[in-house]
């Protein structure tokens, strides 16, 4: 069906913004929400209800990006980042991946993004970025409007799990991730004794569930695990736009 996207149950909004401390598995709701709850409906679905969510005012909450400064970022040689500041107050992916200069543990995460419009590009190609938590697992950022969810698509922990529903809207539109990561659990050796997990919410709809990230995705940094790790915004070649990030700590 032309113009059509599937629309599903969202969460209530207080589920949303996940402000307690997850010394065990992030306090989310457990039972995944199916494909059963869809209902396909004609045309957007309309903005995200997040949009424009303001950082928590708290002591631990960190702005990542405010509109106007990329002073907490750097390329991944430690090299100041190149990405550009635009008018609106987003800043656009150029010259390489976006690494934050702070590391963190487990945490809450908002990112808004807008995938611009590529109707000539497909697959991959389509307007392609990534949200990599710890800099090693990477939370798909894609133009995948209207389809059916599979592994590369937005939402999807890369290689390791589809979106349970798409999530998306239209390219040309800002998006929303709020992302709740618990960080993996070293032993005395440096071992990893306990996987890192996460949660997903795509535009005010969870998309993955508490989902066990039992190793790194591809394309991350290529270090051992550890307790902390930053927050890195890939550069696939397409001029991605980022806005209104900020995160809080939850250790």
């Amino acid at each position: 069906m032309a113009h059509s996207t599937l629309r599903f149950l969202a969460l209530p909004a207080a589920a949303v913004f996940l402000a307690t401390g997850c010394e065990a598995a992030p306090s989310v709701p457990m039972t995944p929400l199916v494909p059963a709850q869809a209902v396909l409906v004609p045309g957007d679905p309309g903005p995200s209800p997040t949009i424009g969510a303001p950082p928590p005012r708290t002591r631990d909450t960190v702005v990542l990006f405010d509109g106007t400064s990329i002073d907490k970022w750097t390329q991944r040689d430690g090299a100041p980042s190149q990405w550009m500041v635009q008018k609106d107050g987003s800043v656009q992916v150029r010259g390489g991946d976006a690494v934050t200069r702070d590391s963190f543990g487990s945490f809450q995460l908002h990112v808004e993004f807008l995938c611009p419009e590529m109707p000539e590009k497909a697959g991959q190609a389509r307007a392609n970025s990534g949200v990599y938590l710890h800099g090693r697992y990477e939370v798909q950022v894609l133009d995948t409007f209207g389809q059916e969810p599979f592994m590369g698509a937005a939402g999807a922990v890369y290689s390791i799990a589809p979106p349970l529903v798409n999530a998306s809207r239209p390219a040309g539109h800002y998006q929303t991730y709020d992302i709740v990561f618990r960080a993996p659990k070293l032993g005395p050796s440096g071992d990893v004794v306990e996987s890192a997990f996460v949660t997903v919410i795509h535009n005010g709809i969870v998309v993955q569930n508490n989902l066990e990230l039992p190793q790194p995705t591809p394309g991350g940094i290529e270090t051992p695990s550890l307790a902390t790790g930053p927050i890195l915004l890939q550069d696939h070649g397409d001029p991605i736009r980022y806005r209104n990030m900020w995160i809080r700590r939850l250790d």
